[in-house]
């Protein structure tokens, strides 16, 4: 007689707010006693439905259930009384290595910024990189943050084992990591901004790359996505055949682009084009393709972006702590483009964490606008997960609904008893970290703690190999 298979483990995340962003039309909506949904007059859609004592059940890292669960012998119980949950949020853009270097060129606006700073970046090991990468991450994790977009494009010497470093890191830490292979092989002697220091030979790039995605690219907990680091800081033939790379390995494609006017100025200068018409030449405006900042784009450029879905990466706080300026959200988004929140690195944003982002994201929406319409946190939400999923390529990631992957995060309120509307105290209210975060569905914070890092011995790591790597000649 045959036995009957086990029946697999479930949580269940029971009785709290839930703030779902907006559905595609291919999703199934949440299934629950929903408020009645308020008309957004300014963008012609529904806000995301902000249900009260509504439960998630998660098997096997996916949703299974979302709005009244019926409870069974073996359940594992999150009572999220008192919290709101949302999906874990999607950081699109980061240099984790850069909490080597908080706190510095603190009045330098991008170029000056970069060129106090490379030379001491040129010093780094891979396990600098990795120190930094396990506090970043685990600080990241503590904001709400389950899938990590990273941008290392420094890799000193041509030795690549750093992409391993910082994979092992998002594993120690259990997050989900985008890992991408950054380069640049454009240095000062040929006209770039880097010194040639810290430049690849092209060949060599490449075929690091062809080596770091089989090595590491599972589509699971890791993927590895090509990103040549800017056009001022890389060549036309590796932007060119790194798209061809990317094609034919199935990933995607990421860059900085349109960041600051010295960048625009550049490019007029080097190939007497704009930013993204250098990109457009290059086979880069395309849906597998996001850019990190934004900033500088005339209207055809936002209407270009929104037609071929290319993402944007709109990282507020340190796009303000450099001078760079204000991406322009609602008229990408209204031109299709899928946009995100992303921190960008600790030594431009020394915070390091996203869920401050999402206020910040509103803030300078409303004031580039004019319009406190424009924005609102149900849109600051969506920024943060779906949004930031779409950047990146990943429809199950970002939603609550059956079939989503089981990243949640479950933000206590309880400091917030007065504010009505949980998803503003979250966007609008203090800063926070989460009191539970499931990556799928398994603990990576729990009571507000690191499930598998010990923080303040990695934050002491970090600082040791910060004051060795400033040292170090």
């Amino acid at each position: 007689m045959n036995q009957a298979s086990p029946t697999p483990p479930r949580t269940v995340l029971r009785g709290g707010w839930i703030a779902a962003p907006r559905q595609p039309a291919r999703t199934p909506l949440v299934r629950s006693e929903q408020r009645s949904p308020s008309p957004d007059r300014n963008l012609g859609h529904e806000l995301p439905p902000v249900v009260r004592e509504a439960d998630i059940a998660v098997v096997d890292g996916r949703i299974v259930a979302v709005g009244a669960v019926g409870g069974i012998a073996d359940d594992d119980v999150i009572d999220c009384r008192g919290c709101l949950v949302t999906a874990g949020l999607v950081n699109t853009h980061h240099h984790l290595y850069q909490w080597l270097t908080r706190g510095r060129a603190v009045d330098e606006g991008l170029f000056g910024w970069l060129q106090t700073l490379y030379p001491v970046w040129a010093r780094m090991r891979p396990e600098d990189v990795h120190a930094a990468a396990l506090v970043g991450l685990a600080e990241l994790a503590r904001s709400g943050t389950t899938t990590v977009a990273d941008h290392h494009y420094l890799v000193p010497g041509g030795d690549d084992s750093v992409f391993d470093a910082i994979a092992l890191a998002a594993g120690r830490v259990g997050v989900r990591l985008h890992l991408s292979r950054g380069s640049m092989d454009l240095g000062e002697r040929h006209g770039g901004l880097p010194p040639d220091s810290v430049v690849e030979e092209t060949d060599d790039i490449l075929r690091s790359c062809e080596e770091v995605v089989s090595r590491l690219h599972d589509a699971e907990r890791v993927w590895v996505n090509l990103a040549p680091c800017s056009p001022f800081s890389v060549s036309r033939e590796l932007l060119r055949e790194s798209a061809a790379l990317a094609a034919r390995l199935g990933v995607r494609l990421h860059t900085h682009l349109a960041e600051t006017l010295d960048e625009e100025r550049a490019a007029l200068a080097q190939y007497a084009m704009r930013p993204v018409a250098v990109l457009e030449d290059l086979g880069w405006i395309a849906p597998t393709t996001w850019i990190a900042h934004g900033i500088h784009l005339d209207t055809a450029e936002i209407t270009r972006l929104g037609e071929a879905g290319t993402g944007v990466a709109h990282c507020p706080s340190s796009n303000g702590r450099l001078g760079s300026g204000i991406c322009p959200v609602p008229a990408l988004r209204k031109a299709g483009a899928p946009v995100g929140l992303g921190v960008d690195g600790a030594a431009s944003n020394e915070v390091g964490a996203l869920q401050p982002e999402l206020r910040q994201a509103l803030v300078l929406a409303r004031l580039a606008t004019g319009n406190p319409g424009a924005f609102g946190p149900p849109d600051a939400l969506e920024l943060a997960t779906s949004g930031g999923a779409a950047c990146l390529g990943m429809p199950d990631v970002g939603l609550l609904v059956e079939g989503a992957r089981a990243d949640l995060a479950v933000w206590d309120l309880s400091d917030a008893p007065d504010m009505d509307d949980p998803l503003a105290a979250l966007v609008l209210g203090p800063g926070r970290t989460v009191r539970t975060l499931l990556v799928a569905g398994q603990r990576v914070v729990d009571s507000g703690a690191l499930v598998r890092v010990d923080l303040p011995a990695a934050r002491q790591e970090l600082a040791t190999r910060a004051r060795q790597l400033w040292a170090r000649r």
